[in-house]
């Protein structure tokens, strides 16, 4: 089996690159590398002692996309590529319109060209907007609260348009919770580009001296503590389930959506302290207001992934923590 691995050597995509390559599945990785490096692709092959082909191309640019297709034939297509930063997406909204959605719109007018039809969408738990109630399951109606959530579920709509006009297409949306954490080996993990977006890995890097202290955007949130409640789950974990996707879904056309969480919350707090713990560091924080499409609480029932696809988390929040500051305080400037 080949799969292209497009935004693969980014945080989610390079280590599902690794579960991939340890299934013994072929991997070709497109990335512009707006918001990675290649030296994360070579330390995957580095734990796995296995190789990929690495082509350095953006969405946006057919052309480059057709080359690639050109030289493999691909069985299906991981598509990760895109901007992701909910904050930013409310600055510039245009950007992340154009960005996600032309590039996957190019993406699958070259899948088509090509007759490859199974594709395995990173979505997210945004799309679900701010929930009534939890555990969210997969059939909680869909919104967004911001331009980044709202990519993620026009996306959706487009692969779901698309196998209703081809029924030969096989679409499977993967809906993420909040990935973090590391690879055990301390390889491989979060580098983000600039300032942090996320908990963790500003968590992290005041944790190691790179930042001064932690922004807790609002304590005034309808939660035990005032800080929002999030389902934290292990980026190692999230990336078996794009493995357990392909083995259970390769061959069956239609459009199969799912969640990928631990299916409990912890709050900002919660996760402070049990990165303090994991580190030994202490986690100098402020809190400031809240920012625009935050909610307050957001946890997944994945019980259908575990019945459909033999899935689910085997990772706490204390390996969450320990793997994150083992890549953190190994690597305290990324992958530079």
């Amino acid at each position: 089996m080949k799969i292209l691995v497009t935004g693969g050597a980014g945080y989610i995509g390079s280590h599902t690159c690794v579960e991939l390559l340890e299934n013994d599945i072929d991997v070709v990785v497109i990335d512009n590398l707006s918001n990675s490096s290649e030296e994360s692709l070579k330390r995957v092959q580095e734990i796995t002692g296995k190789s990929l082909k690495f082509y350095q191309v953006d969405l946006l640019d057919k052309a480059a996309v057709t080359s690639v297709f050109k030289d493999h034939k691909f069985d299906a297509v991981i598509h990760f590529a895109g901007l992701k930063a909910v904050g930013e997406s409310v600055t510039i909204p245009l950007k992340y319109y154009h960005n996600n959605i032309t590039g996957t719109l190019n993406l699958c007018d070259v899948m088509s060209e090509f007759d490859i039809c199974t594709i395995i969408f990173s979505s997210s738990a945004t799309v679900y907007g701010e929930p009534a109630t939890v555990p969210i399951t997969e059939e909680f109606p869909t919104s967004a609260f911001n331009p980044y959530g709202r990519t993620k579920l026009f996306i959706e709509e487009i692969l779901k348009d698309l196998y209703v006009s081809d029924n030969r297409w096989n679409v499977v949306l993967l809906r993420y919770f909040n990935p973090v954490g590391a690879h055990e080996s301390g390889r491989i993990g979060e580098d983000p580009k600039g300032l942090p977006n996320n908990l963790m890995p500003f968590v992290s890097q005041v944790a190691v001296g790179k930042l001064k202290q932690l922004s807790i955007f609002g304590n005034d949130y309808p939660t035990p503590d005032g800080t929002g409640i999030r389902d934290y789950i292990h980026v190692v974990d999230l990336a078996k389930g794009h493995v357990n996707a392909l083995r259970h879904l390769i061959d069956k056309k239609g459009v199969h959506i799912y969640n990928l969480g631990a299916g409990r919350g912890y709050s900002v707090m919660e996760m402070i302290a049990a990165f303090e713990k994991a580190s030994g560091r202490k986690i100098n924080y402020r809190v400031t207001h809240r920012r625009p499409g935050d909610i307050a609480i957001c946890f997944a029932d994945s019980s259908k992934a575990l019945n459909d696809l033999g899935w689910k988390t085997e990772r706490g929040i204390n390996e969450m923590c320990v793997d994150a500051w083992r890549w953190q305080s190994r690597n305290p400037n990324g992958f530079e």
